[in-house]
Parts: structure tokens; C-alpha cells; sequence
């Protein structure tokens, strides 16, 4: 886009670049409206290549870890298997920042358990990263603008009318409440055995806590959303939370 006077692009609009991040997320890849399918949500979780780059370099740790009991080829050869990734991208002419970031990931959580010597290191990134998303989730359900319901006003084009409507924003609230219960519950289940440093249950709570239940939450969120979405139009709705 570029305005009237010259070729350089005009910066997006505050609701543009909200737009734009809703796009990229897991509701993003659907229409919050649609009928839900395995295939829509295999979609939303990134699709076969998407599942494959999550899962398989923390599946890889777990087993090379359980066989050598040695730090640096168990964060070595996961690091390998991403750098295949990106590769593979490149080679497929296929959006590539998705298995950069992982790369990175990978990268940050194998220093700080090579420089610490301790395995279960490697999974601080992950613990900060459910920690934060604790934090976000919880205040934004404080200051009473849910971050499911901003996503899904900006995703389906009304901004944030959707607060004025009493059953859209009681779903954004269950459903936000929903995803701080996913990222809470991974904290309590895998911070104790990082206490422990229990690598390979540590490990193993993180590979079934991860996509599997980030799936089943993103379905049933998705179904509470196309649930207040069904509402036929001219429903009698009162505001249930003020505007700021």
C-alpha cells in the first residue's frame, strides 16, 4: 500500500497491524465461522511439516539423552535436525522464518545446558515462554479485554464491538481463561521436575503437553468462538463489560 503523494508505503493502521497478528495465529488458518474439521484444525496447528518440525527435535533430545546420559550430543543432533528443516524450506521455496525461529530456539535452549552442564537447562525458553503467557493472558482478563476475543474481533473484521455483546465476550473470557489453564497446568506439571532435573520426564511431559494439548484446546476454543458467532442476527445482547 502506498498513499497519494509518492512511492513509499504508508505504515498500517493500529487495526491493520492487529489484523495482520490475529492472521498469524492458530484462528488465523480458519475462519472462526466454519464448520470444524480435522483437516481445518491440522491447518490451524501448522499442518503435517508443521507438527513434524515441533515435535521431532524435543522427541530426538529425549532419546539421545536417554541413550548417552551425555549433554552435548543430545542437544547437538536436534540442533542438526533443525538446520535440515531450515534446508528444506529453502530447497521447497516454503515460508522459512517458521523453522528459523525453531532453529533458534533450539539454539538458546542448547547453551544454556551446555553452559550450565545441565540438561534440564535446556528447558528454561520453554518455562519463561508458558510463564509469560500466564502473565499476558491473566492481566489482559483483569483490565477485562481477553486476548481470544481481540483475536477473533480482528480476525472476522469488528474490531472491538465484540465487548458490547454480552455472549462474545463471556466466550473470550472462557476461552482466554481455557489458554491460561493450558500454560498453567504445563508449569505445574514440568517446573517440579525441572527442581528434580528430571530430564527425561521433563522431556516427556513437554512432547505430550505441547502440540497434543495446544490442539485440543485451539478445537474446543474454536468451538466455543463459532458458537457465539451462530447467534442469528437481531439477538436481544446487553453489554456485559464497559468500553475504556
Amino acid at each position: 500500500m502506498s498513499d497519494n503523494t509518492g512511492d513509499s508505503p504508508t505504515p498500517p493502521t493500529f487495526s491493520e497491524a492487529m489484523a495482520a497478528a490475529a492472521q498469524k495465529s492458530g484462528f488465523g488458518r480458519v475462519e472462526p465461522g466454519e464448520t470444524p474439521t480435522a483437516g481445518a484444525l491440522l491447518s490451524a496447528i501448522g499442518g503435517i511439516r508443521g507438527i513434524v518440525e515441533s515435535v521431532l527435535p524435543g522427541f530426538v533430545f529425549v532419546l539421545v539423552y536417554a541413550i548417552t546420559k551425555e549433554i552435548l550430543p543430545s542437544v547437538l543432533i536436534p540442533g542438526i535436525v533443525a538446520v535440515g528443516f531450515v534446508i528444506a524450506r529453502l530447497i521447497s521455496r516454503s515460508p522459512v522464518m517458521p523453522a528459523v525461529i525453531g532453529l533458534l530456539g533450539i539454539a538458546v535452549s542448547a547453551a544454556l545446558a551446555l553452559f550450565s552442564g545441565r540438561a534440564t537447562d535446556s528447558f528454561i525458553p520453554g518455562l519463561l515462554l508458558n510463564a509469560g503467557y500466564v502473565v499476558a493472558l491473566v492481566i489482559s482478563i483483569l483490565v477485562r479485554w481477553p486476548v481470544i476475543g481481540i483475536i477473533v474481533g480482528f480476525l472476522r473484521g469488528e474490531g472491538m464491538a465484540w465487548r458490547e455483546d454480552k455472549a462474545k465476550y463471556r466466550v473470550a473470557l472462557i476461552a482466554t481463561l481455557l489458554w491460561v489453564g493450558l500454560f498453567g497446568l504445563r508449569l505445574l506439571v514440568q517446573f517440579p521436575l525441572y527442581l528434580a532435573n528430571a530430564t527425561e520426564a521433563l522431556g516427556a511431559a513437554k512432547l505430550i503437553m505441547g502440540l497434543p494439548f495446544y490442539a485440543c484446546v485451539l478445537w474446543v476454543t474454536w468451538l466455543l468462538v463459532r458458537a457465539a458467532y451462530a447467534t442469528k442476527p437481531g439477538a436481544e445482547t446487553e453489554p456485559d463489560a464497559p468500553t475504556n
